[in-house]
């Protein structure tokens, strides 16, 4: 009696457990990249949304240049116990009022090869980062902090 394979898939896309390194390590970058939709990295750190502009600063130097760009107002937000432990733990409840925050635009330059970001802060907490298109090289003395 002769059996015959009913394997219709060429041998290179047959599945295999000699596969699953490769598998697991697609699965471990596409994981790390997942933090946040407009996360940045200043060296080996994470910039993210919450952060006050010092910290910023402190991990990414000094900005090409800042803009203060007026106020914005905005809903007040408090964080009350909601009764469980854990991830749950705090739930946000708009407080009855509104208030207004200063907003302020950096702008990074990270070099010829790397995009610049522009990092939005309002009430000096990172909101959002932008892309900016390509960087420059820096000319000496050329960093500014002039308001437009």
């Amino acid at each position: 009696m002769v059996t015959e394979s009913t394997n219709i898939l060429p041998k290179a896309m047959t599945p295999s457990i000699n596969n699953l390194p490769g598998i697991s390590a697609a699965l471990v970058i596409l994981l790390l990249m997942s933090d946040s939709a407009w996360a940045l990295r200043c060296g080996s750190r994470l910039i993210k949304e919450g952060m006050v502009e010092s910290q910023v600063i402190e991990l990414c130097g000094q900005p090409e240049s800042i803009r203060q760009l007026g106020n914005v107002l905005r809903p007040y937000i408090v964080k009350r116990p909601a009764g469980g432990t854990g991830l749950h733990s705090t739930r946000r409840v708009y407080g009855g009022f509104h208030q207004e925050l200063a907003v302020t635009e950096m702008l990074f330059n990270f070099g010829p090869h790397k995009l610049m970001r522009v990092i939005r802060f309002e009430g000096g907490r990172l909101t959002s980062v932008e892309t900016a298109g390509y960087g420059h090289r820096e000319k000496k003395g050329n960093r500014s902090t002039k308001s437009h």
